[in-house]
């Protein structure tokens, strides 16, 4: 094995390291979503999810790490053709779609219903206070 060999290798094993990270991430959110837990960690979870959709927007939608294994001797350019399923790969964006708009759904829901929550709690406190305040009659 040559010396490009072994670097298009190291790409595609940080390339599998970095989208495993990256669908955990993912689940979590999705997961957090659905158990109504939109907390810190979810927070987290998702700025990272978030990164990679901001990478691979910005990169005009494709894999930035494409240009590297191509210039490494890959004739596809692909970083995924040896550690993910070929249909894997070519449908990872339209499988993500509908899974970061259910996440975003989910989590919007959960963040609105803490909302209602807190003003309901706030108007009851408001209420008993104003009710001790009252004179005694």
């Amino acid at each position: 094995m040559n010396e490009r060999d072994a670097l298009l290798r190291a790409v595609k094993v940080f390339h599998t390291f970095a989208w495993v990270t990256i669908e955990s991430c993912m689940l979590y959110v999705l997961v957090a979503g659905i158990r109504k837990r939109s907390d810190r960690r979810a927070g987290i979870a998702a700025a990272v999810v978030s990164m990679e959709v901001l990478v691979f927007a910005g990169n005009g939608f494709h894999c930035p790490l494409t240009a590297v294994a191509r210039d490494l001797g890959d004739s596809s350019g692909s970083v995924t053709d040896i550690y993910l399923p070929q249909w894997l790969a070519k449908n990872l964006p339209a499988i993500h779609v509908p899974l970061i708009i259910a996440a975003v759904v989910l989590h919007w829901r959960n963040i609105s219903a803490r909302k209602a929550a807190d003003r309901n709690i706030a108007q009851v406190v408001d209420a008993a206070g104003a009710a001790r305040s009252l004179p005694a009659t």
